[in-house]
């Protein structure tokens, strides 16, 4: 695939390309309508007038909190071509974790779904910076809470979609800023991730080579929008290959293979948890007899060459974070047809020489011999392609960048061969179906219970994919707590996937001589038969 110069790798130029190229061809099908190219551009012009009239302009943030519909699309088309910056917001956060996010991303202006108004509502008193709210898809027939009326300035979406629709001269340069991105903390509070046009750019270019995308494909993921999945390596990874995307609201295991047969869906990427799922349902002769060729799979399931036969597919991996794009991947790349086999020998990829310097070093920076396991540290040979940095936050930055290199806290071993395998985390994030979840917000909640006195979050293997989240509680002397009334306590103060399956009651929790929670033991002792849980 031909990489054009950098300065022309922003959504803007990108999207004017394609619409001289491809203008009539289908760009997106959802549920409640479709687009070709020129008419998503031409949306986005429209919707870019209208928050330009607004007062949004280059290098501003702006939150979006939207369902994954079309819409959300033609946002963050605009929000690039005003060279704004778009901080997208996970639409399961309420409390702490939404006040977090929109006051530490300074944004003054916020495009919201109306139902999901009365979060904001519940913090108004609390919200620093914002000072307007774009209500999707229009205020009639909201009752808007008075805190948000006394406190806020609320415009209509529809009145966006009014603005004239002459065309808006893409401002941005490869190095910009295109978007905050909040990650799951694993020390602290999740961080925000300054990401440049060139780095959006390089993580969704890496997609479409690893698959080979093409004009010819129809692509599928039912992944979330405001997760850099969804909205770089799905959407516009189509948009600089010129395919069509079918989107969706969310994944289904029994609708999956028909929304496949309708669209003649080609291409798909699929979290292990969601292959797991299809691979555990009854066998059909009907299993290869599927439009769909090739899928990205991350990670891979210990089953992957099953898979690829049952289903007729070819199946490609990498490594990738918000941080750091994809270094490593198998997975097609002109010139080296050996990168598209993947087998079930665990390897997550090999490096990607062209544009990324990887090597695994020990705790004193040295780098360590195949068969050791080392920290990955990336250098990029091309400007722009790694993150920026995090925001508001210079000291996180200075240390993921020491001595030049990202430290991506993942720990991984490689072979004589140059194959790269996962081992772990080097900290304690946990990772439950897809989503990244952090130990130490999980704990922040738990220890707001007046009978809990400190407690730690951890992951347990799950039975397919990922991790359960299991919190072990020690109680204030002289309270009692039921498991099941610590999890009705959480559930209205976190996103669904952040409350606890299981739960321990203990007397204490082991520390260590500076009395720091010793989390160690406490994962390899796992589950125990005095342990509750949530789904028995």
């Amino acid at each position: 695939m031909r990489v054009p110069e950098r300065n022309r790798q922003t959504v803007g130029e990108v999207l004017k390309r394609t619409v001289a190229a491809h203008g009539d061809k289908p760009f997106l099908i959802a549920d409640e309508r479709s687009v070709t190219y020129a008419e998503i551009d031409r949306e986005s012009d429209r919707l870019a007038n209208g928050l330009a009239a607004l007062g949004v302009g280059r290098q501003d943030t702006v939150l979006a909190m939207l369902p994954d519909r079309i819409d959300f699309i033609a946002v963050w088309i605009a929000l690039s071509k005003l060279a704004a910056i778009e901080v997208p917001v996970n639409r399961d956060y309420r409390g702490a974790l939404l006040k977090r996010v929109v006051n530490h991303s300074d944004a003054s202006a916020m495009i919201v779904d109306r139902s999901y108004l009365d979060r904001i509502a519940d913090l108004a008193e609390e919200l620093t910076t914002l000072k307007r709210l774009v209500v999707y898809p229009t205020l009639d027939g909201v009752t808007v809470p008075n805190e948000l009326g006394d406190r806020f300035e609320l415009v209509s979406f529809e009145r966006l979609t009014a603005s004239g629709d002459a065309p808006v001269e893409d401002s941005a340069r490869c190095n910009d800023l295109i978007a905050v991105l909040y990650t799951s903390g694993t020390t602290g509070p999740s961080k925000g991730v300054m990401t440049y046009h060139a780095h959006a750019y390089e993580y969704s270019n890496c997609m479409a080579e690893a698959l080979d995308l093409s004009t010819e494909d129809i692509y599928f993921a039912p992944l979330p929008l405001f997760h850099i999945a969804g909205q770089w390596a799905v959407v516009y990874a189509a948009m600089i290959t010129n395919a069509t995307v079918v989107l969706k609201e969310r994944f289904s295991v029994s609708k999956f293979w028909d929304i496949v047969a309708e669209h003649g869906v080609t291409t798909t990427l699929l979290l292990d948890v969601m292959a797991n799922f299809l691979y555990r349902q009854p066998k059909s002769e009907n299993d290869i007899r599927t439009p769909l060729r090739k899928i990205h799979m991350s990670p891979v399931i210990p089953e992957v060459e099953d898979f690829k036969r049952r289903f007729g597919v070819s199946v490609t991996t990498d490594l990738a974070s918000t941080e750091m794009c994809a270094p490593l991947r198998v997975g097609y790349e002109p010139g080296k047809s050996d990168f598209f086999h993947i087998d079930d020998s665990g390897a997550c990829g090999r490096e990607v020489s062209d544009r990324f310097e990887v090597r695994l070093v020990d705790e004193n920076e040295d780098e360590v011999p195949p068969g050791v396991v080392g920290e990955l540290c990336v250098r990029a040979k091309e400007p722009w392609i790694l993150m920026a940095g995090y925001w508001k936050d210079p000291e996180a930055t200075v240390t993921a960048w020491r001595n030049l290199w990202l430290h991506t806290g993942d720990a991984l071993t490689r072979d004589e061969a140059g194959n790269f395998f996962y081992v772990d985390r080097l900290k304690d994030a946990i990772r439950r179906r897809g989503e990244n979840i952090s130990s130490m917000e999980v704990e922040n909640e738990v220890n707001a219970h007046p009978a809990v006195l400190e407690s730690a979050a951890i992951g347990v293997r799950a039975e397919v994919g990922d991790d359960e989240v299991m919190v072990v509680v020690a109680l204030r002397h002289g309270t009692a707590l039921a498991p099941e009334e610590l999890v009705a306590f959480l559930q209205p103060r976190m996103p669904a996937f952040m409350v606890p399956r299981y739960v321990e009651i203990v007397d204490a929790l082991p520390k260590t001589e500076n009395g720091k929670i010793r989390k160690y033991p406490l994962r390899e002792r796992g589950v125990m038969e005095t342990t509750w849980d949530r789904d028995v």
